[in-house]
């Protein structure tokens, strides 16, 4: 199995992910389990786009859950998220995490004061605690694992244009 196959797999998983999780702000579990089991094989089979081995895959995955489980045991964020930076640590090995953690905050950022400007909502009105602050087209808050997803695949096309994808 060549690399053509492993970054056609993490696409394909990381498009899911992201229309998934702007459509609905809800990601499957069988999705997150099927992206969890692609890192791994490709990982063992050594045909991964971020060419990690086996053991950064599973230290990755772990840092990964690690890293933000206190952000959903504190309420701000999503279980979804959280498993699906995971699997990203699966996929690109824990070095990768802290920017790919970066870039999609910067991203989720940007979608947030975006959702403030067109939803005109006043910052007094951000905190009230009686239910959603702030929403567009129905959706409350930013679909962060589909930030997390696109600095990835982001990170991987930077790479291929720098040469850097085996």
């Amino acid at each position: 199995m060549n690399v053509s196959v492993g970054i056609l797999l993490f696409i394909a998983w990381a498009a899911v992910v992201a229309i998934s999780d702007c459509r609905s702000r809800r990601i499957a579990n069988a999705v997150i389990v099927a992206g969890l089991a692609a890192a791994f094989a490709c990982a063992l089979l050594q045909c991964g786009p971020f060419g990690v081995s086996l053991t950064q895959a599973a230290m990755g995955a772990l840092v990964g859950l690690a890293a933000l489980l206190p952000f959903f045991a504190l309420g701000v964020m999503g279980a979804a998220d959280v498993k699906v930076f995971a699997v990203l640590g699966a996929w690109c090995g824990m070095h990768a995490l802290l920017g790919l953690w970066m870039a999609a905050s910067l991203a989720a950022g940007v979608h947030a004061l975006w959702l403030l400007i067109t939803t005109r909502t006043r910052l007094a009105g951000l905190f009230r605690h009686d239910g959603v602050t702030f929403e567009l087209a129905g959706k409350a808050s930013t679909p962060y694992a589909a930030c997390l997803t696109a600095a990835a695949s982001a990170w991987l096309l930077l790479q291929g244009l720098s040469g850097g994808v085996r």
